[in-house]
C-alpha cells in the first residue's frame, strides 16, 4: 500500500512537472538526471512515463523528447477510418476532425491518437482538419479477413474495408488455403514505407463454404461469443423463478383483471410493453402503459447486471437477435406474455381530447395480458376486416387508434419531425439464405404503439427532471449552422429553403418536409435532412430532443433490450421504495452511475447500429448479385466528388461512378451545390433525380453494389 502511494505521488509530481510553463523538452535520461533518479529506479520512471503517454498527457517525438500535449494544443481522440483515403478524429466534445490518409501517420480504425489541428475555419465545409502526430494505443491486435495465397507469401484482406491489406510471410501461412477466412495477429504495424505484417492464428471459415460471409461477419464482430452467457451468469439465473411468486406481488397494484394488450410483430418473443385504454366520464382518455419490471430480476452489482452493462443493448441482425439479457428473462419471466402473471412498472396517463397530459402516476404492478396482438392483424381490424380472435377487442383497438391520432397531431403541431425513411427488411429462408429485400411496412398499427411509447417516455422524463433525481435522458442536440446551410443548397434545387438557420426550431424542418408532395422525393430529402442532424445519444443531463421537439425525453419503455431503460427502472424503484428521498451520498453515487452508463450505452448503441448496417449491406450485396444486368428504377440519394449513390424501391443502395454515368461526357462535382455537371452538355444530376439504372457488379466482401445509368 505504501509503495503504491509513493508511486502515485511520483506520477503526480511528473504530471505537474510537464504542465509547468518553464518545462523545456527533455529525454527520459535527462529527466532521470534532473530528478537524480538512481539507475535501479529508472524502470519505474519508464513505467510512469509510458502511462502518461497512454493517458495523453505527453508524447515522445522523433528525438525521444517528452512533449506536453497541453502545451502544443494537441487533441486526444479516436481515429475512425471512413475509407483508405480519409478518416476522422472522433472527439468527446466539439466537431470531429477530418484527417486525410497522408496525415493519418499509419493510424488504423479504433486507434487512440494525438492530433494537431492544421486547418480551422468555420467557413470551410470541413472546418477542422488535422494531422496525427502520435499513436497512443493500437486497438487492432487481431483481425479477421480473407487470405489470398501466393507461392512465397500471402496477404489478408480485412473485413473492415477501411484497413489496408496485411502482409503474411510464408512461414506464418502454411495452415490456410487460398480464399479461407482467417484470424490473424498483427506482428508489425504499418509504417510510411511498408504494410502491416501478421501471422495466421486460425482458419475461421473455409472460403468455399456456402453462405459463409454472414457467419464470418458475425465472428469478426465477436457476436459468436455473445450467443451464450458466462457460467457465473447462468448460475445466477437459477435463483430467478420461471413464474411470478405470490410474495413478489406484495405492495403492487393488482391490474390482472384489466383488459391489457401487447401489439408487436408476429414473431416477437421479447415483449416488454403492454397497453390498456379506456374513456373516462369527463371525456378524457386513460392510457395505461405497462413495461416489464426487469430491474426486479436484474439486481445491481450482480454478474447479470455487469453483463448487461457490458452489452449495453440487444443487437438485431437478420434472422437473429444478440440479446442484452438471457432468454430466460427476455423471452420468459420478463416478457409480457399473454395469459400469465407478470411484474410491470405501470404508468397511468390521463390525456384530454387535444393530446395534453392532464395527470400521470407511476407505480409497480402485476398484470396478466389478455391478448398478444400483431401489427398485421390490428391493421386489418382498423381497415374493417373480420379477424377471428380480435373482434371482441375491436372497440379497444379503435379507441387506441383515436388517441394515437390525437397524440400524433399534437406532436406534429409542436414541430416533431416525421422522417419518412423506410427501414430495410431482410427476409431469410430456413437455411439462412436471403430470399428477399424490401422496405419494412409501417401502418397505423405500428404508429399506435409508437405514439403511446413516446408520450410515456416524455411523461417519465419530465417528472424525474423536476424531481432532480439522477437519471439518464435521451437527448438530441440542435444541428450545426453549417450543416443547415449545406441542406439549404440541396433544398434550393427544389425551390425550397429553411429560413433562419441560427437557433432553428424543429418545426421549420418539419413543415419543409411536409410540404413535399412527391413521396419518393420526400424520402430522399428526409434522408438528407436526417444526415444534417446530430446523432441522438444518452446523457445524465436533460437538454431536450430536437427531432421530437421535446424538452424532456428518455428511454423507459424497453428495459429488456436497452440498459438506460433498465437503469431508469432501477432509479424509479428506489424512489418508490424510499418515498423519493435519498441522502446526499446516495445521490452522488447514482449521479456518477448515470453519467457512466449514459456514456457506455451511447457507445454500445453506435456499435450496434454499425453492426446492423453492415449486415443489411452484406445481405443486400448477396441478394442483388443474382440480378446482374437487370434494370431498375432508382433515385439519387447522395452526390460525392467521385460519383453518386442511388437507392432502389426495395431500399437497396448502390453506387454509380463517373465512368458509369456516361461514356461520352466528363462530369464535374460542384461541392457547394452538391451536383454533377456535364462539361460538354451541361447536363445536371442532383439529389432526388429519378433514374433508370442497370446493375453491373456486386462485391460481397466490400458489401458494394455498382450500377450504371441507362
Amino acid at each position: 500500500m505504501e509503495n503504491n502511494e509513493k508511486y502515485l505521488q511520483r506520477k503526480e509530481a511528473l504530471t505537474s512537472f510537464f504542465s509547468d510553463s518553464n518545462y523545456s523538452l527533455l529525454t527520459m535520461k535527462q529527466i532521470a538526471a534532473l530528478f537524480k533518479i538512481k539507475k535501479e529506479d529508472r524502470e519505474e520512471l519508464k513505467q510512469i512515463l509510458d502511462e502518461l503517454e497512454k493517458e495523453g498527457i505527453v508524447f515522445v517525438d522523433e528525438s525521444m523528447r517528452y512533449i506536453p500535449v497541453s502545451k502544443y494544443n494537441l487533441i486526444k481522440c479516436v481515429y475512425q477510418a471512413k475509407s483508405p483515403s480519409f478518416g476522422f478524429g472522433i472527439v468527446d466534445e466539439g466537431e470531429d476532425i477530418y484527417i486525410s490518409s497522408e496525415n493519418s501517420n499509419t493510424a488504423m480504425s479504433g486507434d487512440e491518437v494525438l492530433v494537431s489541428i492544421t486547418v480551422s475555419n468555420k467557413d470551410l465545409p470541413k472546418s477542422r482538419e488535422g494531422q496525427v502526430v502520435k499513436i497512443l494505443n493500437r486497438k487492432n491486435k487481431k483481425l479477421i479477413g480473407r487470405f489470398l495465397k501466393d507461392r512465397n507469401f500471402g496477404f489478408v484482406e480485412p473485413l473492415d474495408t477501411s484497413i489496408n491489406d496485411i502482409y503474411i510471410p510464408k512461414k506464418y501461412s502454411s495452415n490456410a488455403n487460398n480464399n479461407d477466412y482467417v484470424e490473424i495477429l498483427i506482428e508489425k504495424y504499418p509504417t510510411k514505407t511498408s504494410k502491416a505484417e501478421g501471422r495466421i492464428l486460425r482458419v475461421v471459415e473455409n472460403g468455399e463454404n456456402e453462405n459463409v460471409e454472414p457467419r464470418v461477419l458475425a465472428i469478426s464482430y465477436g457476436l459468436d461469443r455473445l450467443d451464450s452467457f458466462s457460467e457465473d451468469v447462468e448460475e445466477e439465473l437459477k435463483d430467478i423463478p420461471d413464474e411470478v411468486l405470490e410474495e413478489e406481488k406484495i405492495n403492487r397494484k393488482d391490474r390482472t383483471s384489466d383488459r391489457i394488450f401487447t401489439i408487436d410483430s408476429e414473431d416477437a418473443k421479447d415483449l416488454d410493453d403492454a397497453v390498456s385504454i379506456k374513456k373516462l366520464d369527463n371525456g378524457h382518455y386513460m392510457l395505461s402503459v405497462y413495461i416489464a419490471d426487469v430491474s426486479h430480476y436484474v439486481k445491481e452489482d450482480t454478474k447479470l447486471d455487469k453483463e448487461a452493462i457490458n452489452r449495453g443493448t440487444s443487437i438485431y441482425i437478420p434472422g437473429s437477435v444478440i440479446p442484452m439479457l438471457p432468454k430466460k428473462l427476455s423471452n420468459g419471466i420478463c416478457s409480457l406474455n399473454a395469459g400469465v402473471d407478470r411484474l410491470a412498472m405501470g404508468v397511468d396517463i390521463e390525456i384530454d381530447n387535444f393530446g395534453n397530459v392532464i395527470s400521470s402516476d407511476i407505480f409497480k404492478s402485476v398484470i396478466n395480458v389478455n391478448k398478444k396482438m400483431s401489427y398485421e392483424n390490428v391493421y386489418k381490424v382498423i381497415e374493417g376486416e373480420n379477424v377471428p380472435d380480435y373482434m371482441e377487442y375491436k372497440a379497444d383497438i379503435m379507441l387506441m387508434k383515436e388517441l394515437a391520432q390525437i397524440l400524433n397531431k399534437k406532436r406534429m403541431d409542436e414541430g416533431s419531425i416525421n422522417f419518412d425513411i423506410p427501414e430495410t427488411k431482410v427476409i431469410l429462408d430456413n437455411q439462412g439464405k436471403v430470399i428477399d429485400i424490401k422496405a419494412y411496412e409501417i401502418t397505423i398499427a405500428n404508429n399506435i404503439i409508437e405514439e403511446f411509447m413516446l408520450v410515456t417516455n416524455m411523461v417519465i422524463a419530465e417528472k424525474f427532471y423536476f424531481l432532480d433525481i439522477p437519471f439518464i435522458y435521451r437527448i438530441h442536440e440542435s444541428p450545426d449552422d453549417e450543416k443547415l446551410r449545406e441542406l439549404n443548397v440541396i433544398l434550393s434545387q427544389y425551390k425550397k429553403r429553411i429560413k433562419g438557420v441560427k437557433n432553428i426550431h424543429p418545426k421549420v424542418l418539419s413543415e419543409m418536409l411536409n410540404s413535399i408532395s412527391d413521396e419518393s422525393e420526400k424520402r430522399i430529402i428526409s434522408d438528407f435532412t436526417l444526415r444534417t442532424l446530430k446523432l441522438a445519444r444518452y446523457s445524465n443531463k436533460c437538454s431536450g430532443h430536437f427531432g421530437l421537439a421535446a424538452k424532456y425525453y428518455c428511454h423507459f419503455t424497453s428495459p429488456i433490450r436497452r440498459y438506460p431503460d433498465l437503469f431508469i427502472h432501477r432509479m424509479i424503484s428506489k424512489c418508490i421504495e424510499n418515498n423519493y428521498s435519498f441522502d446526499d451520498n446516495k445521490l452522488a453515487e447514482y449521479e456518477k452511475q448515470a453519467e457512466k452508463y449514459a456514456r457506455s450505452s451511447s457507445d454500445a448503441e453506435k456499435q450496434a447500429t454499425l453492426i446492423e448496417r453492415d449486415f443489411d449491406n452484406l445481405y443486400e450485396a448477396i441478394y442483388m448479385s443474382r440480378f446482374i444486368d437487370k434494370e431498375f428504377d432508382a433515385i439519387v440519394s447522395s452526390i460525392v466528388s467521385f460519383g453518386m449513390f442511388v437507392k432502389l424501391e426495395n431500399t437497396t443502395q448502390g453506387f454509380i461512378s463517373f465512368s458509369n454515368i456516361s461514356k461520352d461526357e466528363y462530369y464535374e462535382f460542384d461541392d457547394e451545390k452538391h451536383i454533377l455537371i456535364g462539361r460538354r452538355s451541361g447536363k445536371i444530376y442532383k439529389v432526388g433525380d429519378k433514374l433508370k439504372v442497370r446493375l453491373i457488379k456486386t462485391n460481397i466482401r466490400l458489401r458494394q453494389i455498382d450500377f450504371q445509368i441507362i
